[in-house]
């Protein structure tokens, strides 16, 4: 009989919610993190397009925090190496994020920077996530999924 694609839930498996609501988390404290230091460095007379650079920096460090402990859960220590993979994502997505920020600010002058952090980012939480999933923590417990009955074959 061919094995399930779905992995039965094993030891040190994440259940979905955790590990959704993790990233919601992580997401949302990073998102908070970043909207603070970018309304902060705005308000000392920064320009909002080199104060998100410092701005992004920083909600990294609290974005791979926690997606390391609750979302992905990784057992031991982290690594130079783990955390260069999250560092190298988290650039690209925010790489995403920056071109997609400056060309809302560029192209409607009107909208808020912070509204414009705010699209730019619902965008580039999908890249995160894939690159997280699957280039950073792929080592990391599985996110437990039912196993398929014998009737569902």
């Amino acid at each position: 009989m061919p094995e399930s694609p779905w992995p039965t839930k094993r030891a040190g498996a994440v259940r979905p919610l955790v590990h959704y609501s993790g990233f919601l988390i992580a997401g949302l404290l990073a998102l908070a993190a970043d909207l603070l230091i970018l309304e902060a460095l705005i308000l000392v007379g920064l320009h909002p397009l080199i104060g998100r650079v410092f701005a992004i920096s920083i909600a990294m460090v609290v974005s791979w925090l926690i997606n390391r402990t609750i979302t992905f859960a990784m057992p031991g220590p982290p690594s130079l190496r783990e955390y260069l993979r999250f560092a190298a994502v988290s650039w690209t997505s925010q790489a995403v994020n920056y071109s997609i920020f400056g060309a809302i600010l560029i192209l409607r002058p009107s909208v808020s920077p912070l509204l414009a952090v705010v699209l730019a980012s619902m965008v580039s939480m999908f890249v995160s996530y894939f690159g997280f999933r699957y280039a950073v923590f792929s080592r990391g417990p599985a996110i437990a999924r039912p196993a398929k009955s014998r009737t569902e074959t």
